[in-house]
């Protein structure tokens, strides 16, 4: 039977952005606002980030031609692509099957709630942030926004894409922290208790990488199993700081 997966697939989390610093600005210095001026599209990497998507692409470069990704999509959003870029710079693009922008992978949609830090919330929005506590992260939308599973909504369709376009290709996603964690509620077949208690434990780290490879003894058919999660030693290796800051905007912490 013909294979249905990617041979290999990695999930990446975009560089440290100015948006991750703002934040953490503004929650140190009890702001109810996240100062940045830019669309959250628009939101660039930070000079740190810059250095982190660098390290991480020479990592993929050291793979050598026989293993390097020779497909590349990515979140439309700045801080992605240009993360994305700096792997791209790294390859010999001729060798690539595609590379491509794609909104599904997009940040995920906080509505009225954009900028806001946690204390902001509670302050403007006090029976928004009491209706999370009580719904969940998991399940709660934000009037304009998204949840967890409007998220997880999309990402079935990019899975869609890549098993009919991708299969039997190495396939690199350039994205966001809740992007590679509702891929991995995908992948992983989790359930909601298993990706919050991951997302509990730590934030996903700037240009961290999740991989996973084909496994044909795996399930019925063969299927996608987790590698690694997290991966950092390309930063770590580079003397990079690994940052795991989450992203901006904000939304209420658990």
């Amino acid at each position: 039977m013909e294979q249905k997966w990617p041979q290999q697939l990695w999930l990446v989390r975009h560089g440290q952005s100015a948006g991750n610093v703002a934040r953490e600005v503004a929650e140190a210095s009890q702001q109810f606002l996240i100062d940045i001026a830019d669309r959250d599209v628009d939101v660039p990497l930070s000079d740190l980030g810059k250095h982190q998507a660098a390290a991480m692409s020479d990592w993929f470069h050291g793979l050598g031609p026989d293993d390097q990704p020779s497909v590349i999509l990515f979140s439309p959003y700045v801080r992605a692509r240009a993360t994305a870029q700096a792997v791209l710079d790294r390859l010999d693009r001729s060798q690539l099957t595609a590379v491509a922008a794609d909104e599904r992978l997009r940040e995920k949609e906080f509505g009225i709630l954009d900028r806001l830090t946690p204390l902001g919330i509670r302050d403007k929005y006090p029976e928004l942030a009491e209706q999370r506590a009580h719904v969940g992260k998991f399940y709660f939308r934000p009037p304009g926004g998204e949840s967890w599973c409007d998220v997880i909504l999309r990402l079935r369709s990019v899975i869609d894409t890549i098993t009919r376009e991708y299969r039997g290709e190495r396939v690199l996603i350039v994205a966001h922290q809740v992007i590679v964690n509702c891929f991995r509620y995908l992948l992983e077949r989790l359930d909601e208790d298993a990706i919050l208690a991951i997302d509990r434990a730590g934030d996903v780290p700037n240009c961290g990488i999740t991989e996973y490879r084909f496994d044909p003894a795996a399930g019925k058919h063969g299927k996608l199993m987790l590698v690694q999660a997290n991966f950092v030693a390309p930063l770590e290796d580079a003397g990079t700081p690994v940052t795991h800051q989450k992203d901006q905007p904000a939304a209420p912490k658990s």
